[in-house]
């Protein structure tokens, strides 16, 4: 175990990992402590390896396809109400896709007054610290490559968002798209995702790296 430093997560930190399915993954909706079997399942291993000191308690409540409008919709009651310390959001990839294979667009601005809206009723209600999970893509087909046009300004609205609120350290950035671009580079995308979108195991694994570096729980 590391020893004993000051880190973005404090001790009995209740922390809340929410967003799309890439989030969910698996996760049992009849079990309120599920995890799933993606990254947020891989966080709370790591992080509860290597600070037990921090007795930390996870919680998961991503649902595949949502889009920013559909976690602002449930945000009171599968976030708020739960009385996180720290709250993580991935959120973002199905306001792209959703333009792309339904004709359904979501405009940045939108995209933003979302995120923002619960940002700030987090900020607001519970004073909790944040996680900023970057959407992302590693396009796996020629089709894929247009959707850059609609998904980096949105990636740009979570980085302007996470600097916004990272006075006094309450949020961090996790740039999970850069993180999965140069992946993907080294061995080709297939390696990290399955169709663009959706980890593979090794792609949640690196997701949780990035996520446990962030929050200053990295490895040995």
């Amino acid at each position: 175990m590391r020893g004993v430093t000051t880190t973005f997560l404090q001790p009995h930190d209740r922390v809340l990992l929410t967003g799309d399915s890439v989030t969910d993954w698996g996760r049992d909706r009849d079990d309120p402590t599920s995890l799933g079997h993606g990254y947020a399942a891989i966080v709370a291993a790591l992080a509860g390896a290597r600070r037990p000191d921090l007795d930390l308690t996870f919680l998961n409540r991503g649902v595949g396809g949502d889009t920013s409008a559909m976690l602002r919709a449930r945000w009171e009651r599968d976030a708020l109400a739960l009385a996180p310390t720290v709250v993580s959001v991935l959120i973002g990839i199905n306001d792209t896709w959703r333009r792309y294979d339904a004709g359904s667009p979501t405009a940045t601005d939108a995209y933003e007054d979302h995120l923002r809206a619960i940002l700030d009723a987090t900020r607001d209600r519970l004073g909790a610290r944040l996680v900023l999970v970057e959407p992302f893509l590693v396009p796996v087909d020629a089709a894929q490559h247009a959707w850059r046009e609609d998904l980096d300004p949105r990636i740009g609205v979570v980085r302007r968002l996470a600097a916004e609120h990272a006075a006094e350290h309450r949020a961090v950035l996790v740039p999970a798209d850069g993180l999965f671009a140069a992946a993907a580079v080294r061995t080709g995308p297939a390696h990290w995702v399955s169709d663009g979108v959706h980890p593979t195991p090794a792609g949640f694994g690196l997701l949780a790296e990035a996520w446990l570096d962030a929050v200053g729980i990295p490895g040995r």
